[in-house]
C-alpha cells in the first residue's frame, strides 16, 4: 500500500477502498493505492492552508528550494521514467522527456520566484492531474504555483498514480504543508472540491486538464514531406491519448488523397510493442476501458461512412495481453459530419474546401482550443487566426512555455496562482494566442524512436 504525503511526511492513508495499479502492456500488478476519502482530503487541505502565510512570505528562499527540487528530479530521472513507462504504457523516451520538461519548469520557477505576480494574493491550489503526461502536468501545476507563493494539494490520476508519488519525493525538501499529495479517484476529486467550497477558501477548485479538442489544418501549399511526419508524431505520441494534442485533421480537398497516401507508410511502420523495449514507438492504451472506447468510436465512424485505410482494431503485438490498438488511418467521405474526437492511435482525415473552412471547423469542434496550421502563407494564416479564439501554432513551433490550461489562462486567480508574468512566451492577438514559424523544420524527437537518445 502506497503512502500519501501530508504536512511534509509520508503517512498511511485512512480507511477506504484499495485500487490496484497494473502495467497496461503486460497486465502485471505494480502496486496498490488507497482511494482517499474526506478525512485524508481534510488533512491535506489543512496542511496547505497552515503553510500558506509563511511560504507566501519566503520569496528569497523559494527560488533556492525550487532549484534544489529540479536537481533532485534529474538525479532520479531514470528511476521515475522507468516506473512511468510501466504504469502509463508510454515509450521510455517520452517518459524521460516529461521529467526533464518538468524539471525545466522548476528551473524557471526558481528563476522567477523573486518576480512573483503581486496583483493577487497567493492562494491554495487543488490540482487534479490528467492520466496522460501526468508528470508533465505535475510540473506545469506545481512549479509556477510554488514560485508564486501558493501551496498545493495534488491528486494524481486514478489509473497511474505511482510515478506521481515517486516524483513527489523529489519535492520532499520543501517546508511542511507546502505540497501535499493524496490518492484516489473521482470520489476523491469530488470530496476535494466539496471541502474547498464548504470552507470558503480562496483556492482553485481544481486543475484537471480540460478535454478541449483541437485540430490540425493543412493548406494545399504545405510541405507534405515535413507536415505528414510532424502530424503523425504529434497526433500519436502517448498513444494518441494526449488531451491537449489536436485530434481532428482538416486537409484541403485538393491534396487530401496525397496526404493520406503519405500518412499510410508513416504510421504503418511504427513499432508497437512493450514500451520498455528500446525501439518502441507506440505502447498500449491506459486501460481496457480506454481500448474498448477507441474500438467503439472507430466502429461508429466507419458506420457513418468513413473509409478505413489502415488498422482499426485491438491486437496483441509480440503476444502481449495488454490494451493495444493498431495505428489506424481513416478518411471521411463528402458530406460526413465531423468525426468524434478519438483518444487513441487514430488518424482521421477530413477533406475541406480551403484553409478558412478548416479553421472554421476547427473552432466548431474544439471549444476554443485552437489549431495547429501548416502552410507556406504564414501571413494569411495569422490573419485568419486573429478572427478566432484559442491558441494557434503555425508550422509547428515549440510548444508554449507558459504553464496553465492549454487554451489560455483567462481567470485572474489562475493567472496569479500559476505565476502569470514569469516569462510567458506567448503573444496575444485579440482573443487568439498565436505562435508562428516561417517554415516547418524536422525535429529530432519525431518518430521513429529507434535513434532517440535517452540522455
Amino acid at each position: 500500500m502506497q503512502q500519501i504525503f501530508i504536512a511534509g511526511a509520508w503517512v498511511d492513508p485512512g480507511d477506504g477502498a484499495d485500487r490496484d495499479i497494473s502495467n497496461p502492456a503486460t497486465r502485471t500488478p505494480l502496486g496498490t493505492v488507497r482511494v482517499c476519502g474526506s478525512e485524508d482530503v481534510a488533512r491535506a487541505l489543512a496542511a496547505a492552508r497552515a503553510a500558506l502565510p509563511e511560504w507566501q512570505g519566503a520569496s528569497a528562499a523559494r527560488g533556492a528550494l525550487l532549484g534544489e527540487v529540479a536537481a533532485r528530479m534529474r538525479v532520479r530521472k531514470a528511476e521515475i521514467a522507468a516506473l512511468a513507462t510501466r504504469e502509463n504504457g508510454v515509450p521510455l523516451c517520452e517518459s524521460i522527456d516529461c521529467i526533464e520538461a518538468a524539471a525545466c519548469m522548476f528551473d524557471r520557477g526558481a528563476a522567477g520566484a523573486m518576480r512573483a505576480n503581486r496583483e493577487h494574493a497567493a492562494v491554495m491550489v487543488a490540482g487534479i492531474l490528467p492520466r496522460n503526461f501526468s508528470l508533465l502536468a505535475f510540473g506545469a501545476v506545481a512549479a509556477p504555483a510554488l514560485a508564486a507563493g501558493s501551496t498545493l494539494v495534488i491528486l494524481p490520476p486514478a489509473d497511474n498514480p505511482l510515478s506521481s508519488l515517486m516524483l513527489a519525493q523529489a519535492l520532499g525538501g520543501l517546508p511542511p504543508g507546502v505540497l501535499n499529495v493524496v490518492t484516489g479517484d473521482r470520489s476523491t476529486a469530488q470530496a476535494l472540491g466539496e471541502q474547498v467550497e464548504r470552507a470558503e477558501l480562496e483556492a482553485l477548485k481544481g486543475f484537471e486538464e480540460p478535454e478541449a479538442v483541437g485540430a490540425f489544418v493543412v493548406s494545399r501549399d504545405a510541405d507534405l514531406d515535413l507536415t505528414v511526419p510532424a502530424i503523425a508524431w504529434e497526433r500519436l505520441r502517448h498513444g494518441g491519448q494526449l488531451f491537449a494534442a489536436p485530434r481532428h485533421i482538416f486537409v484541403e480537398r485538393s491534396i487530401s488523397e496525397e496526404f493520406a497516401e503519405r500518412m499510410h507508410p508513416c504510421i504503418g511502420f511504427l513499432d508497437v510493442d512493450d514500451p520498455v523495449k528500446r525501439p518502441t514507438d507506440l505502447g498500449p492504451l491506459i486501460s481496457l476501458e480506454a481500448a474498448q472506447c477507441v474500438e467503439d468510436q472507430v466502429g461508429r465512424t466507419l458506420r457513418a461512412g468513413a473509409k478505413l485505410i489502415l488498422g482499426g482494431r485491438r491486437f496483441r503485438p509480440s503476444g502481449l495481453p495488454g490494451h493495444f490498438f493498431q495505428p489506424t488511418l481513416l478518411i471521411l467521405r463528402e458530406g460526413m459530419p465531423a468525426p468524434e474526437a478519438i483518444s487513441g492511435p487514430v488518424v482521421t482525415i477530413t477533406p475541406v474546401r480551403d484553409l478558412a473552412e478548416g479553421l472554421w471547423l476547427a473552432g466548431a469542434a474544439g471549444r476554443s482550443s485552437g489549431a495547429s496550421v501548416y502552410t507556406r502563407d504564414v501571413d494569411a494564416a495569422i490573419a485568419l487566426a486573429r478572427t478566432s479564439g484559442g491558441g494557434f501554432r503555425i508550422n509547428d513551433p515549440p510548444l508554449p512555455g507558459v504553464a496553465g490550461p492549454f487554451s489560455g489562462m483567462h481567470h485572474a486567480a489562475i493567472r496569479a496562482a500559476l505565476g502569470a508574468g514569469l516569462g510567458a512566451a506567448e503573444s496575444k492577438e485579440g482573443d487568439a494566442v498565436i505562435e508562428a514559424a516561417a517554415a516547418i523544420e524536422r525535429k529530432a524527437w519525431w518518430f521513429p524512436y529507434l535513434d532517440r537518445s535517452l540522455g
